[in-house]
């Protein structure tokens, strides 16, 4: 037994099995890790206890792991390794730093492991996350007859918490409650953290009532569970209980309370909290400077948060993290980038927030070597396959246009996600590559990818580029059948595509059925009525817009202009720029260039002229507008004068701008001017003519009588000859009376369009100015066998906020004998003026007595007659012709404005007529 014992003594491993080889452990050594001369260790008997237990526990606290092993062995050296208090303190020490295999041999080699023991292995399985071991241990020391204390408790519950274990933690409840703890502090404080996790917000706040004593624990233990819950409000009034009832709030309290403020919004109360911060000493504390950057970044302004930012003595990656997505939610990339190249100076490894962040900077700015450094540090990070990281760079590439790669990272994806799916759709749309992101949203089906409103909204943007009607119904038929026709962006989406795909039917059924009543909808409707020349019917749809409390902004007051031009309303018009005015849409650069093009179109040159000096920032949209106004109304040299203005102020034109200008020579008969622009516009400009271009040429030649040069420019132009090129040949014809061209230009256009009556309308002129009357009868049964119908000529006119619509003959206006007496009384007038009616351009073969009465009651003179007697003497009247204005209504206004003193306005299908003291602004040249 001697021998026994001294060879035990002289070789202690043999006696304690170690999981690691010792180390001697010299005082010289521990000396050096101790910190303070008493926590020295020494070999008196006396106080080697106290040394021994100092020693383990800075190794606790810093979890110096090596250090530990070597007291381990000098205890095992030295006969110490038996003291339950030296071995309870090693298996803290390897618990708490990971060393799980170590502290559990330390356990099931005592004969008897105590409560502390126990407890130590517990918490150190807790506090690293392992829920399923503490809950084990724990199971095992409870098998064992050991009871739990007021310490054990809480780390087991804490696991329950980790885990979100609810069963196990109700049955842990029930353990506290017999065993008489659940009045303890530290323990409730962990069933109410345990409740809190798990998301049972009556039971947390049951056991928070109940608490004999409260403490900041319990009150940050309740905040999270509200905030978890989503009552934000009812956090922030617990706060003020809390400060109310004496508790002082900690860190954790702040940060959480400051994080509420940023989920209401609620800059006003961040900036007290801010205040308080401040005044209790925890402006320095890391985690509140960082929910502050966070607060003022989404709550308030980014300068604010900018400056906590900047005050923050060590800022983390959280901090930098949430300044560097303040900036990218605030789309200032730029100082957003900056700060990130800051971040890589500072020593502080971004991680997957900060690259995402970064990444979107990189999209916003369409940065695309950037975009690709930052990819490959992810790939060298080994985060690229994470489904947000991937997502962040498949919007990258699609926001820098590359197309190609995003397709190939969504490939990629082992199992691709709706979101990524939304991206690639997305950035096809912005791309207009339409048809690639709506075929996208059957493979997603396919696979079965789930989609949202998102996903819906974003493939019927698509859609109504494409005007693809039948896929539209489809998508519409799947918004029903899943419950998405409720969603409000959806149903806008939906009015949207419908509208543009002229499906104003279904757009209206929608709008009617889903009752909804945000400004979007409206816009979407209103718009697609003023598109299909529906005006009358925006302008009512936007009453009741206003009268169901919505206040319009500048999209919906442009669509109003667009239809208030396409009525030539021009007071309902001036309306419409009042409520521009009145709402402060002035400055926005749509609603001006609205402005331009209505009272353009309305007839009023010179109101344009001052809308196009008030808009703020003029574009190549601006200019064409009042380009092609002036254009409209005669005034060519005013239109070319403005063009040059354009050039020399630095903008370039388009082939709209060059079209106006083409027109502006056409109107005014600048044929040397036309074929300089139409020769030079590649050259000059570097732009190559369309078919627009050379259309407008070939009507600039055939009006001039250059019909020879206009048929050349048509043989040698480089596509085939459209029906707005024959339709321009067939006017010149007219024009000049050459039958045979006005033969084969007709020709030609029956077969482009047969179903257009101008055609047979305009060769019938042409053989009646020649008087071939069998061929005129002969066009007539032509289209009569063909059921082709003349398209009736039509005008209209604003008088007091309401469009009146009158037809040749028309005896349905309520005032309508009134009409017809004064029209009887403006021709007998200018008869005596020395007015003779143009009877040779009427088609009908019949005496020259019925020609006059044919002509006596034209759409455009009956609406000119109800202007007389419905407005204020002197007023210009304004009046609109859905055809080409007659010669002989021409030559009558010509009469009846010197007579009446009015200024006679009459916008036809080609242009402007203004007749002011007996001429017209066209010199007769239309």
């Amino acid at each position: 037994m001697k021998l026994s014992l001294f060879h035990s003594l002289q070789n202690p491993c043999r006696l304690y099995l170690l999981p690691f080889k010792p180390r001697t452990l010299n005082p010289t050594q521990l000396a050096q890790f101790s910190t303070h001369p008493q926590q020295q260790i020494s070999h008196q008997p006396h106080n080697k206890s106290i040394s021994y237990s100092k020693l383990l526990s800075q190794c606790v606290a810093s979890k110096s792991v090596r250090v530990g092993k070597q007291v381990h062995a000098h205890l095992i050296r030295f006969g110490f390794s038996q003291d339950s208090t030296f071995r309870n303190h090693l298996i803290n020490l390897y618990a708490k730093s990971r060393f799980f295999g170590h502290a559990r041999k330390l356990l099931d080699q005592c004969p008897e492991p105590d409560l502390v023991a126990w407890s130590a292995l517990i918490s150190g399985y807790a506090q690293n996350g392992l829920s399923r071991e503490a809950f084990s241990a724990f199971h095992e020391m409870h098998g064992l007859g050991v009871k739990s204390n007021e310490f054990t408790f809480p780390s087991v519950l804490k696991a329950c918490s980790s885990s979100k274990d609810l069963r196990l933690g109700m049955q842990v409840h029930g353990v506290v409650y017999v065993t008489g703890f659940e009045s303890d502090e530290f323990v409730a404080n962990s069933l109410v953290v345990m409740y809190s996790k798990c998301g049972e917000f009556g039971d947390t706040r049951k056991l928070f009532d109940v608490m004999q004593e409260r403490n900041v624990v319990s009150w940050n233990a309740l905040f999270s569970c509200y905030v978890q819950s989503d009552f934000l409000l009812e956090a922030m009034d617990l706060f003020e209980e809390m400060v109310l009832s004496g508790v002082r709030p900690d860190e954790y309290s702040l940060s959480s309370i400051i994080n509420v403020c940023t989920g209401l919004g609620d800059g006003r109360r961040g900036r007290k909290l801010h205040g308080y911060v401040v005044k209790l000493g925890y402006d320095s504390d890391l985690f509140s400077a960082n929910a502050l950057v966070d607060m003022y970044a989404k709550a308030i302004c980014l300068e604010d948060a900018v400056s906590v930012f900047e005050e923050i003595a060590q800022p983390d990656v959280v901090s930098w993290n949430a300044v560097i997505a303040g900036c990218v939610l605030y789309n200032c990339h730029g100082r957003a980038l900056k700060f990130f190249r800051q971040l890589g100076g500072s020593g502080i490894c971004p991680n997957m927030f900060t690259l995402s962040s970064a990444l979107k900077a990189c999209a916003g700015l369409a940065f695309e070597k950037l975009g690709r450094q930052l990819h490959s540090f992810l790939i060298k990070m080994d985060t690229e396959s994470d489904s947000y990281v991937k997502v962040g760079l498949i919007d990258m590439y699609c926001k820098c246009e590359i197309m190609t790669d995003a397709r190939l990272l969504l490939n990629m994806m082992p199992k691709k996600d709706m979101i990524a799916c939304n991206a690639v759709i997305s950035g096809h749309s912005q791309m207009a590559e339409d048809i690639e992101g709506v075929t996208l949203f059957p493979e997603m089906h396919r696979e079965g990818i789930g989609f949202n409103d998102t996903t819906l909204s974003t493939v019927l943007k698509s859609i109504a580029s494409m005007q693809a009607v039948k896929v539209c119904e489809q998508v519409h038929a799947l918004s029903i059948k899943t419950g998405f026709l409720s969603d409000r962006y959806v149903i806008n989406s939906l009015l949207d595509a419908y509208g543009k795909c002229g499906q104003l039917e279904n757009a209206v059924r929608i709008f009617e059925e889903c009752k909804t009543e945000d400004l979007v909808a409206f816009t979407s409707v209103i718009t697609a009525y003023a598109q299909y020349e529906q005006g009358e019917e925006a302008l009512k749809l936007y009453v009741q817009m206003l009268q169901r409390g919505n206040e319009p902004d500048s999209f919906v007051c442009s669509s109003l202009l667009n239809a208030c031009a396409n009525l030539s309303a021009y007071e309902q018009g001036k309306q419409i720029h009042v409520h521009i005015l009145k709402f402060g849409f002035l400055s926005d650069t749509f609603a001006g260039n609205s402005l331009v093009n209505m009272y353009a179109k309305c007839g009023s040159i010179e109101d344009a002229g001052c809308a196009f000096s008030e808009v703020p920032q003029r574009g190549i949209v601006s200019w064409s507008a009042m380009i092609g106004g002036l254009a409209q109304h005669g005034h060519g040299k005013e239109a070319i004068n403005m063009f040059n203005q354009m050039l020399g102020d630095g903008i370039s034109p388009n082939h709209i701008t060059l079209v106006s200008v083409l027109c502006a020579c056409n109107h005014a008969g600048l044929v040397t001017e036309a074929r300089k622009y139409f020769e030079s516009m590649k050259e000059l400009f570097g732009i190559v003519p369309r078919e627009e271009h050379y259309a407008c040429m070939i009507d600039i030649l055939g009006r001039a009588g250059k019909i020879q040069e206009a048929m050349e420019l048509v043989n040698t132009m480089p596509f085939q000859a459209n029906a707005s090129v024959w339709g321009s040949l067939l006017g010149a014809a007219r024009i000049h009376k050459n039958v045979e061209l006005g033969k084969r230009a007709a020709d030609m256009l029956l077969v482009l369009e047969p179903e257009k009556s101008g055609t047979h309308v305009l060769l019938a002129n042409i053989y009646a100015a020649a008087g071939m009357w069998d061929k005129v009868a002969k066009i007539r049964r032509l289209m009569k066998n063909s059921q082709v119908k003349k398209e009736p000529g039509m005008s209209w006119i604003e008088v007091q906020d309401k469009v009146h619509t009158f037809i040749v003959g028309d005896r349905s206006h309520l005032r309508s004998r009134e009409i017809y007496v004064k029209l009887d009384e403006l021709l007998d007038r200018i008869h005596k003026a020395g007015y003779v009616p143009m009877v040779e351009n009427d088609l009908h073969d019949v005496e020259q007595s019925e020609k006059e009465r044919l002509l006596r009651y034209h759409s455009e003179k009956l609406a000119v007659a109800f202007a007389l007697i419905a407005t204020p003497p002197g007023a210009p009247i304004r009046v609109k012709k859905n055809l080409r204005v007659c010669v002989d209504c021409h030559t009558a206004f010509k009469f009846i404005c010197k007579i009446t003193s009015r200024e006679i306005i009459v916008r036809d299908v080609n242009r402007f007529h203004h007749f002011k003291d007996g001429s017209c602004s066209c010199g007769d040249y239309w």
